[in-house]
């Protein structure tokens, strides 16, 4: 083969394979539940080098001063003098103990900012939040079957409002689908109807004009 031949060659494998790398960044990216949420910080937890007996008088002390009357807050103070003597800085846990439960309330509740305006395919299942014509124009997507019914709600960052204009036939609340869509930081508070009730559901994640397909249509 001539040096043109080679050259006509090479230049039609390297266009080939700059069109099928150009399909490859126009198609969602495939994502599951646990990439909603964002990296989790390590957190430092100074109760681990306790023992029970130090962490049940720690929680005796708790529970103790929370009554407030002049024995309960006496006993509380015996505690707090007996752990001191062993070398615990009581208001240092207390106040590491404040510090764990903010951090992990901000761990369930923070988005991933990485995904935020990026087209991606999660699977699920719906659940309607307003119904026209007997389609579902507005819905929950939920990675369990039953969550915020049956269970408790997951947190804020792993449920994602949809908006359907052209509204989605429900089959059942059982049937997994794939929806399509750009991600947005969609902050809110829906309420969520039942057979017996309604309860109220901090939202984190949004989507608009989704496409929504049957699970089973993409394995």
């Amino acid at each position: 083969m001539n040096t043109i031949a080679r050259w006509l060659a090479s230049s039609l494998v390297a266009g080939l394979a700059a069109v099928s790398a150009g399909s490859a960044i126009g198609e969602p990216a495939e994502v599951k539940w646990s990439d909603l949420a964002p990296p989790v910080a390590e957190i430092s937890n100074p109760f681990e080098s306790l023992t029970n007996e130090q962490m049940d008088a720690l929680r005796r002390i708790i529970r103790l001063e929370w009554v407030g009357d002049a024995k309960k807050t006496a006993e509380a103070n015996a505690l707090r003098a007996d752990l001191t003597a062993q070398g615990l800085d009581v208001e240092g846990l207390f106040a590491a103990r404040l510090k764990i439960i903010e951090q992990r309330r901000q761990a369930t509740s923070s988005l991933n900012e990485a995904i935020l305006g990026k087209e991606v395919r999660i699977p699920g299942y719906v659940l309607p939040l307003e119904m026209r014509d007997r389609k579902a124009v507005e819905f929950l997507l939920v990675p369990t079957v039953g969550a915020c019914i049956h269970t408790p709600p997951p947190p804020a960052n792993q449920l994602i409002h949809v908006v359907h204009p052209e509204g989605i036939e429900i089959k059942g609340l059982y049937d997994p689908v794939w929806v399509t869509g750009v991600v947005e930081a969609g902050r809110s508070t829906k309420n969520v109807r039942y057979s017996d009730g309604q309860t109220k559901v901090e939202v984190g994640y949004g989507m608009r004009h989704a496409s929504v397909v049957p699970y089973r249509q993409t394995n």
